[in-house]
């Protein structure tokens, strides 16, 4: 069962996508960042559910799913994000995290990482954890999943990139990291040099606090990108450092997570 599930998901590699979360790269980095900090105990475990296929190259099967037609997976749909109101303060967000119901990218994180905690979880069951839970570090960094919901996560603002019609979310997901013309591999490298102390600050914290830090960061976007922008080199400047930030993070969380199941 291990084997046909990871040959599907080398499978998703070579189809053709539509856009997602941090699209294709910003997964891979994400993935390969964390791989790159993940403890020898917890390499030993990962290398036991995905055998020799990368977490890089799993970190997009949870998007390339979308587009099964047998609609097996349409209620992972909603894991992808959790969307919430402009400018609340950290106790609101809290409230409205805990109250948040059904499946979703909170509930749907801490369910993957209880099932891989599991010992006794089936073979399949693990690899399908661990894919999702891969996957869903990188969304919890992109910023506009932890949007609003009225403009379902920046999907219904329209803009330009580069005078080409987009919006907000594509933006975000893949055009402002495709404009730095870096493979995954090359990206990696080049953010993955934070020293052990900026490591460990980043690695501290929890789901929840991690979440919110990228919700204030979607206000940033919000309060900066107006509908129907002309966005270019100007927006690189102002966001690529936050850019990089995130998918730095969400790297170096993904491995204290992992580090911490497979202990």
């Amino acid at each position: 069962m291990r084997k046909k599930l990871i040959f599907t998901l080398l499978l998703g590699v070579l189809l053709p996508f539509a856009s997602f979360a941090w699209g294709p790269i910003g997964h891979r980095v994400v993935a390969e960042i964390a791989y790159n900090h993940l403890t020898p105990q917890a390499r030993k475990a990962v290398a036991a559910i995905l055998g020799r296929t990368s977490m890089a190259m799993v970190a997009n099967w949870p998007d390339f799913i979308k587009s099964d037609t047998t609609h097996k997976y349409d209620h992972t749909n909603t894991w992808h994000y959790l969307d919430f109101p402009a400018g609340i303060e950290r106790a609101e967000f809290d409230q409205l995290l805990k109250a948040a119901t059904g499946e979703n990218l909170y509930t749907e994180t801490n369910a993957m990482i209880k099932d891989l905690k599991n010992r006794q979880l089936p073979q399949d069951q693990k690899v399908f954890a661990l894919t999702f839970l891969i996957h869903m570090m990188g969304d919890m960094h992109q910023p506009l999943h932890v949007g609003r919901d009225e403009d379902q996560g920046g999907n219904k603002i329209a803009v330009n990139w580069f005078n080409t019609p987009s919006n907000l979310h594509r933006v975000w997901d893949e055009q402002l990291i495709e404009y730095q013309q870096l493979s995954y591999t090359e990206y990696t490298k080049a953010l993955d040099i934070a020293s052990p102390a900026q490591v460990k600050s980043y690695q501290a914290g929890t789901i929840a606090d991690w979440m919110f830090e990228s919700h204030l960061l979607a206000d940033k976007v919000y309060g900066y990108t107006k509908p129907d922008s002309k966005l270019s080199y100007r927006y690189n400047y102002v966001f690529v450092e936050d850019l990089n930030t995130q998918l730095l993070k969400g790297g170096l969380r993904l491995a204290a997570v992992l580090n911490g199941i497979f202990k």
